[in-house]
């Protein structure tokens, strides 16, 4: 039978009831309750509304509002407990009254999901009804509602309704001792969650319907905003059980599954939550939901999580990088600062970068051949198999160890950028966290400074030749991006300028714009002050090219046609720019094996003093007041080298160019009769060259096989005192050009 919907009025039927100015109240109530009766049991279409209405307005008018209102509350009282509450009972079958009301005790999940829909169903009718009903009934009592109850203060009769369907439905308990209506209910919702989140199909809409019902309902009358019987019973109860379910679900898929699967549960069920309010509870309960989820499988798992075997670790080590996103979403929802990842990251990071460190000194500190076995194989090996010495072999092995942990600290860096990159989306908390940890794997390690100047050092030399300017240009970014790093610039400061010396006076750079490039990006990235020396080396440079060009014309100009005078070089160094200690030892020995840290100066042949003191003279009248200091350890020279005719030949002549000492020791030998010698204490007495320096050009001279112009007895790698020198006019190259190299005493 169809309803006459709230607002409208039908006159189909006149009631009968006061027409006259005196209201009998008991009569006219007799006439209204008759017609909510029919209302209540869907009979409506045949009262007169209007009639209706106008019997309430003259009960209120004649100060009977109280009263009124009083009956209406009583009826709808009895309505609701006698005749709605025992249909919705009559739905409950006897597991969902018992036991925690969900119905767990039927035997299957279908039968669970059944009875619960019947209960749902009841109620979500039952509330519609009693809804719509009391629609109509406001119509006819709205005078009393205009009037008495904003006099009053007393709830609207439909507030008062709603009111009584939460007493006398949902929070009276069924029976004696079993639960209320209101706790079944939200039982029952909960089992339809859990089997939803396991996967079963539940009517989403029954279960919204409820879910309205609840938010249109309040703990008291006066029906205050935030205390909704939703928020205050249901949400509550929803809130705590879903985070005992995800507390257990979390723990156990720690255990079961591997960690990137854990992350896409956890996303999933993040979504899910999100869907369900949606779709079934209320959208007020999204941030609360996601929340709890977000505690329970991220915030308090995170650390487990990460820890897994399949974990962070894991994923870095295997470029997981799709897992690495994933972790770092999960975290970041729950916390800005990421700190469980951030921690790990930095643990990876350092303990990579500590391998690294460790296979560098591992590397470093192998030892050459021993020197024993490398006397015995200068004396009596062929030349072709001869062993380059344990010295030289220290260089390469320090320059190989430093070229390989430079590289691999890059690789490291490149590796982790492009997880920040990719994985993190280029996220500045861990980016700075990586970084700072990056910062101490190169600053612990001892030899960082000087192995980043080698790294450019051999660059610069070698690494450069035949590559294009980008390939050169990402080698001095490699290097500034490694030296931004290092805390202690000072000490790296101390090494580069000791190497960059060696190349500038050795004529080792394959490039000065490339070194002038590398002390222009120092520049920017170090500061001014950084640079200043390193850009005096260059000007001294310059300079000195230009005062050997003046010398020369300056010769020219004496007309000296002399075609045997010594052509000299010259560099001219300011003494507090260049690091001149590069090219010697901290101390030097006598050949009595004493010490001394004096400086010598060395005795030249005559030819060549005479060469020396005209520029002397040169240089003074240029640059009055300055004194020139003579560093014969920094030179080189070149000579040309006659030895005898083998049988059937010609004289052989070679092209020498070796050390200033090298040169002072060979020229000694010019003058010495056929099948003389000089013992080593002769050659130091005659050059004054220091003895560390002596023995290293000697074991150069008369030991290497390749360079072997004089003759040593007796034939060992090691000069001691009494060893006697002569000249090899033995002495073999297929080269016209020889390079003499002194054997060095450490790396520099």
């Amino acid at each position: 039978m169809a309803i006459i919907p709230a607002g409208r009025m039908a006159a189909n039927k006149r009631v009968k009831g006061l027409n006259g100015a005196d209201v009998d109240f008991d009569q006219t109530w007799n006439v209204l309750e008759g017609a909510f009766k029919e209302i209540h049991t869907k009979n409506a279409s045949a009262l007169s509304f209007e009639e209706l209405y106008r019997n309430a307005y003259k009960i209120v008018l004649k100060k009977k509002g109280e009263e009124l209102y009083n009956r209406v509350a009583q009826f709808e009282e009895q309505w609701l407990g006698q005749n709605v509450r025992s249909d919705i009972v009559k739905t409950l079958s006897a597991p969902l009254m018992l036991a925690d009301g969900t119905g767990r005790t039927l035997t299957t999940q279908t039968e669970r999901r059944q009875a619960g829909e019947r209960f749902l169903k009841a109620l979500k009718a039952a509330w519609e009804d009693h809804q719509v009903c009391m629609g109509m009934l406001t119509d006819v009592l709205m005078y009393m509602d205009r009037v008495y109850c904003t006099d009053h203060r007393q709830p609207s009769i439909f507030a008062k309704s709603m009111g009584l369907f939460r007493d006398q439905i949902l929070r009276t308990p069924v029976r004696a001792g079993m639960h209320s209506l209101l706790e079944i209910l939200t039982r029952i919702i909960l089992d339809q969650i859990g089997m939803d989140r396991d996967g079963e199909s539940i009517d989403q809409f029954l279960i919204k319907s409820c879910v309205y019902m609840l938010e249109g309902l309040y703990e008291s009358d006066q029906e205050v905003e935030d205390e909704k019987l939703y928020l205050k019973s249901f949400e509550i109860d929803f809130l705590e059980s879903s985070a005992a379910f995800y507390r257990e679900e979390g723990e156990r898929l720690l255990k079961e599954s591997d960690a990137g699967t854990y992350c896409r549960h956890a996303k999933r069920r993040i979504d899910e939550e999100n869907d369900r309010c949606r779709s079934t509870l209320s959208e007020s309960t999204t941030y609360k939901i996601q929340k709890v989820v977000e505690d329970e499988l991220i915030r308090h798992k995170m650390k487990g999580l990460i820890e897994m075997e399949t974990g962070v670790a894991h994923m870095v080590h295997n470029d997981r990088f799709q897992d690495l996103n994933l972790v770092f979403d999960l975290e970041a929802r729950v916390d800005g600062k990421k700190p469980e990842l951030t921690k790990a990251m930095q643990k990876i990071i350092t303990e990579m970068g500590t391998n690294i460190n460790n296979s560098a000194v591992t590397a470093s500190t192998a030892l050459p051949q021993a020197p024993a076995a490398a006397d015995e194989a200068a004396a009596g090996a062929d030349e072709k198999e001869k062993p380059k010495s344990g010295s030289a072999k220290t260089i390469n092995q320090q320059t190989s160890a430093a070229l390989k942990w430079v590289e691999d600290i890059l690789a490291l860096k490149d590796r982790f950028d492009h997880i920040i990159r990719i994985s993190f989306t280029s996220d500045q908390t861990v980016s700075t966290a990586i970084n700072r940890s990056m910062a101490d794997v190169i600053n612990t390690f001892s030899r960082g400074s000087e192995y980043i100047s080698l790294f450019i050092d051999d660059n610069m030399k070698k690494g450069i030749k035949n590559k294009s300017e980008s390939e050169i240009d990402a080698v001095l970014e490699k290097s500034i991006t490694i030296l931004r790093y290092l805390a202690d610039k000072d000490i790296f400061e101390t090494y580069y300028k000791k190497h960059l010396c060696k190349r500038l006076l050795l004529g080792k750079s394959q490039s000065v714009d490339v070194e002038k490039q590398m002390i222009s990006r120092m520049k920017i990235e170090l500061g001014n002050s950084f640079t200043l020396k390193l850009e005096a080396m260059f000007k001294d440079m310059t300079l000195s090219e230009e005062l050997t060009n003046g010398y020369r014309n300056h010769v020219r100009n004496l007309g000296d046609a002399d075609p045997k005078r010594v052509d000299l070089g010259i560099n001219v160094l300011t003494a507090m720019t260049w690091p001149l200690e590069a090219f010697k030892g901290s101390s030097e020995q006598t050949s009595d094996g004493l010490e001394t840290n004096k400086a010598q100066q060395v005795i030249y042949p005559p030819a060549i003093d005479l060469v020396r003191q005209g520029f002397e003279r040169f240089y003074s009248e240029k640059h009055s007041g300055r004194k020139l200091t003579w560093q014969s350890n920094m030179g080189d020279a070149d000579i040309k080298a006659t030895f005898p005719r083998s049988k059937g030949g010609k004289p052989r002549t070679h092209d020498i160019n070796c050390s200033t000492y090298a040169m002072l020791i060979l020229v000694l030998f010019n003058d010495l009769a056929e099948g003389e010698s000089l013992s080593v204490e002769e050659i130091q007495a005659r050059t004054n060259i220091p003895w560390n320096d002596l023995k290293r050009n000697l074991q150069s001279l008369a030991v290497a096989p390749k360079t072997r112009f004089l003759v040593k007895e007796p034939m060992s790698r090691e000069i001691n005192p009494g060893d006697k020198f002569s000249y090899n006019e033995n002495f073999k190259s297929e080269f016209i050009k020889i390079k003499v190299g002194v054997v060095s005493a450490g790396n520099k």
